[in-house]
């Protein structure tokens, strides 16, 4: 089992930049793949990114490319989304997801999930 809990979601302004984090337990974190989604009200859920197990490769939504960026510490367990020129069409709650399929942008691939943060974007 890996246990996953999300951070550092909030309130900004459009322009503005916000780092989520995903704190990693349980079963050794650097042998997953990690990914970040992204789900608003009425919406379903939407890829955002992924990065493979070692932070060699990642891949991204066209929404987000050049904007958002995702990285992993492997010795903190940890993964990152950083998130600049927010839009207010970023506000979401943002999962993180853990999986050993590799990088994918199917949800059913990642078998752990967080509960997920809340960020919202003001226009």
């Amino acid at each position: 089992q890996v246990q996953l809990v999300e951070s550092g979601g909030g309130l900004v302004q459009a322009g503005g930049s916000l780092r989520l984090s995903c704190a990693a337990s349980g079963r050794t974190f650097s042998r997953y793949a990690m990914a970040w989604f992204r789900q608003a009200p009425g919406k379903e859920r939407e890829f955002v990114t992924a990065i493979s197990w070692n932070g060699a490769s990642t891949h991204y939504a066209d929404s987000v490319k050049g904007r958002f960026t995702i990285s992993r510490d492997n010795v903190k367990n940890t993964g990152y989304l950083q998130m600049n020129s927010l839009k207010p069409e970023d506000t979401a709650v943002y999962h993180c997801a853990a999986g050993t399929a590799g990088i994918t942008t199917m949800a059913t691939q990642y078998g752990y999930w967080g509960q997920g943060t809340q960020v919202t974007v003001s226009s």
